[in-house]
């Protein structure tokens, strides 16, 4: 099975007085989504759920990934991916996750960056190592484990094997993404 760690994309800071549950994607932000959805298309990456936190910088994450999307899945919008710890997030895979094959989740740093590192038990240690340093906005980590339903997740049973950064993504062919703030 397949689990897509997907950090939100770049929120906007601009807006006096706004609630941080209530922040929005930057223009930056929006571009990565589609980026990140472009990627997860071109290279089989589609999820069959996706469980995301009902913040709305998570939510727009999600519609950004929408448009490239062309088979129906599920999708669990809840609070409980919102301040919460990776004990969270991972009770929360096991909870939720069902039988899905590729379960993505949408969440927030630094939950979803100490998630992965409590998740990832082998693979390429580089990799391990780099998403253990920085997991930046828009920044997507797929690990597979050797079970059969979620609720069997285990720490460190998870194998790494791919960490993607919208700014790498966008040296292989993308339109650079400029910082708007």
């Amino acid at each position: 099975m397949r689990l897509l760690l997907l950090r939100h994309a770049k929120s906007a800071w601009d807006v006096a007085g706004l609630a941080d549950f209530d922040r929005p994607l930057a223009p930056r932000g929006r571009r990565a989504a589609t980026m990140i959805g472009e990627h997860l298309a071109a290279h089989r990456l589609i999820p069959d759920r996706i469980l995301c936190s009902s913040a709305r910088r998570t939510r727009e994450t999600l519609m950004g990934l929408m448009p490239m999307i062309s088979t129906d899945l599920e999708i669990r919008i809840t609070r409980g991916l919102y301040e919460v710890g990776a004990d969270a997030y991972i009770d929360t895979i096991g909870a939720l996750g069902g039988n899905a094959r590729n379960l993505m989740m949408i969440g927030h740093n630094p939950t979803m960056q100490d998630t992965a590192i409590e998740l990832i038990g082998n693979g390429n240690p580089a990799l391990r190592e780099e998403i253990a340093d920085k997991f930046p906005t828009a920044g997507l980590a797929v690990i597979d484990f050797d079970i059969h339903k979620w609720s069997e997740l285990r720490p460190r049973t998870g194998r790494v094997v791919a960490f993607f950064r919208p700014r790498e993504l966008e040296l292989v062919g993308s339109e650079p993404i400029a910082d708007d703030e």
